[in-house]
């Protein structure tokens, strides 16, 4: 197997590395690019020194598949090229995700579909992905109706001038701003750009993306995104009101059978999801699992993933595996 990463020194594509050499996916040949300034980069893995090479040199390597992390512009221009060539190309950024004729695939949603024509395949935003593995297996049980969804998320997800950033004012250093304001003891209700109708292109990436990976055009979800000072993980807060009736104990076990979900929802022991353990895992974290009294069927939700590994990195790596499989 021949497999590319594009963006390969970037905080993402050197986490789909370890990602697959903790997953033991069995590589012949792997090509690693990014941008210019990175080219001749040594970047280790499995113990080989691998030269990172420009995008142009790896397109004519003919290869399998080809991960992209190297943001939608790369994305936009590169993936077809590849992809025309015969290459498989899952990519993470935002290019494609609503593209009608792309799949936007959650392996454990929609993975089933993926099929030998798909030669290019959307991995999901980061916040997305954890929402709708804790929404689908309940959608399948009691039909939702509403979500509102407020996201408390690490700055690892605005990449790495947004830590060095968090790094050097906890420093009480005078940093580089990537954010418009402090994010150090502060919150930033802003993520991405703000769009005419008053929410931001993360927001709506939340509630057009949930929609298409569930398949329900019609699903009502609102959504509000803040950054927070924190690197393990996105947190969110999730209202869910069902069209049938909940019994929250089927519920609790419902999620606690669901691959790659965890329940940790004992807070009179006080043990809850926190970004803080959920670094480095790959599993979706869910607690604070209670009835929201003042709506009929309405429970509340606290969700907590790595947004580097599930919610980025460990997601495409699960695709490949799924199209392998195939």
């Amino acid at each position: 197997m021949k497999l590319a990463i594009v963006g390969a020194t970037g905080m993402v594509g050197r986490k789909m590395l370890k990602v697959i050499e903790e997953r033991n996916i069995k590589v012949d040949e792997l090509f690693l690019c990014a941008s210019s300034h990175s080219v001749g980069k040594i970047i280790e893995f499995k113990g080989e020194k691998i030269e990172v090479q420009s995008i142009e040199d790896v397109l004519n390597k003919n290869v399998d598949y080809a991960i992209f992390s190297a943001g939608g512009t790369v994305s936009k221009e590169w993936a077809p090229k590849f992809a025309k060539k015969g290459t498989v190309v899952i990519d993470n950024s935002s290019a494609w995700r609503m593209n009608e004729k792309i799949k936007l695939v959650v392996p454990e949603i929609n993975g089933d579909a993926l099929t030998s024509e798909d030669k290019i395949i959307a991995n999901p935003n980061c916040s997305t992905i954890q929402l709708v593995a804790v929404l689908y297996p309940l959608h399948k049980k009691y039909s939702l109706e509403r979500v509102v969804v407020s996201t408390y998320q690490s700055v690892t997800g605005s990449g790495k001038k947004a830590v060095e950033q968090l790094m050097t004012e906890r420093k009480n250093e005078k940093a580089k701003m990537f954010y418009p304001h402090p994010i150090d003891l502060n919150c930033i209700p802003h993520g991405g750009d703000f769009n005419e109708n008053g929410y931001t292109t993360e927001e709506m990436k939340l509630v057009e993306e949930s929609r298409k990976i569930l398949n329900i055009n019609s699903l009502k979800i609102t959504s509000t995104v803040v950054r927070i000072p924190v690197l393990g993980g996105h947190s969110e807060s999730v209202n869910i009101e069902f069209k049938n009736k909940i019994d929250l104990k089927e519920l609790k076990q419902i999620l606690e059978n669901t691959k790659g979900i965890k329940v940790e929802d004992e807070p009179f022991e006080n043990i809850y999801p926190m970004p803080v353990n959920a670094e480095g895992k790959d599993d979706v974290f869910v607690g604070r699992i209670r009835k929201d009294f003042s709506k009929k069927n309405a429970v509340n939700l606290w969700i907590v993933s790595d947004n580097l590994r599930k919610g980025a990195a460990t997601n495409a790596v699960q695709i490949l595996e799924k199209i392998i499989d195939n």
